[in-house]
């Protein structure tokens, strides 16, 4: 089950990089911090890769709360979300569209933080799954026609996960609670659900399930991926090669990486193949 090879995952990362951070930084080495996660661990991966294609020595610590401890020192760079960092020092903010959640989110930091470029190809924002045949019957697969059924819809959400509470004019109904993705979506295969939460970067999203897309003007909040950064502590190909990953990483390479790691492969040998396939720094 994939969720259980993705905890496992993040035990052994957990685990491996725990040694790193008990001991003494090296002066001349970055440190990129990321939540024990799957995703987090991989995207501190391609920075920490990013960072050594130009030449610098870097490695990857996993910590419990990575934007306190980029605050204190502790950390360079950590990857991040858009949207979750901006709700972190911005709560309630009600921007949606990349751009001005990127705007948002900068005006937001902490003094001592600062933000690169964010990938606008790449993210992972809450959407609404539904199988082909409601897909069909509703006549597309864009967010924007949800309201017109706004009266009919069943939802389905994975415990302790955090979604909107209304899409334009439609408040959504309570969504009913599933313990992990396997019954969530076997019962929206089934038809006990009409529609299913995830994000459009979940490599768990099974054939024959589509997602709405969020088009313009957005109906959900951005969350794409950034690096966050100790201001004024990155020189200037430091900066640079974390930049660089802006404008090659997508949602769907992400997506593609994490379904290789949650089927077994090794997040260095995965983030390696990406970096081969995408070399920076040249």
């Amino acid at each position: 089950m994939i969720a259980g090879r993705l905890a496992a995952l993040v035990l052994a990362t957990a685990l491996a990089v725990a040694g790193c951070g008990s001991s003494r930084r090296n002066a001349h080495e970055l440190v990129v911090g990321s939540r024990p996660d799957a995703e987090f661990v991989l995207l501190a991966n391609i920075y920490a890769g990013a960072l050594r294609s130009y030449g610098f020595a870097a490695r990857v610590e996993a910590v419990s709360d990575p934007l306190t401890q980029l605050d204190a020192g502790a950390l360079n760079v950590v990857p991040a979300l858009t949207g979750t960092v901006l709700q972190t020092f911005e709560p309630g903010a009600t921007v949606r569209s990349d751009q001005q959640v990127y705007r948002a989110m900068v005006g937001a930091l902490p003094e001592g933080l600062a933000a690169g470029d964010y990938a606008t190809a790449a993210e992972d924002k809450p959407a609404l799954a539904v199988t082909r045949s409601t897909a069909d019957a509703w006549g597309g697969t864009d967010l924007s026609i949800l309201p017109r059924h706004c009266g009919e819809l069943v939802l389905a959400e994975r415990g302790g996960s955090a979604e909107p509470a209304a899409i334009s004019s439609c408040r959504l109904p309570a969504a009913r609670q599933f313990v992990d993705e396997t019954a969530m979506f076997g019962a929206l295969r089934d038809g006990q659900v009409m529609l299913a939460w995830t994000t459009t970067a979940d490599p768990g999203v099974p054939a024959g399930i589509v997602l709405l897309a969020d088009g313009k003007p957005a109906l959900v909040q951005a969350q794409n991926v950034v690096p966050l950064y100790r201001r004024n502590e990155l020189s200037t190909r430091q900066l640079l090669a974390i930049n660089e990953v802006a404008g090659v990483l997508d949602t769907a390479a992400l997506v593609d990486m994490r379904h290789q790691l949650a089927n077994g492969a090794g997040v260095q040998t995965v983030t390696d193949a990406w970096l081969t396939e995408h070399p920076l720094g040249r």
